[in-house]
């Protein structure tokens, strides 16, 4: 019933999933984006110095 009408049909078979794969990955990354804090966490270096007191001998 679709074949051959135009043109338009074949378009949306092409656009149809692209939009729906662009769809899902702006809701993952707005999901994402969400769960991620704003600023890092500065985690601390390993490669500090220890605290006074803590130092190994």
């Amino acid at each position: 019933m679709l074949a051959h009408q135009g043109g338009w049909d074949e378009i949306l078979l092409v656009l149809g999933p692209i939009l729906v794969i662009g769809g899902l990955l702006y809701l993952a990354k707005k999901r994402v984006s969400a769960v991620q804090p704003t600023e890092p966490v500065s985690e601390p270096d390993a490669a500090s110095p220890e605290p006074e007191g803590e130092q190994s001998a």
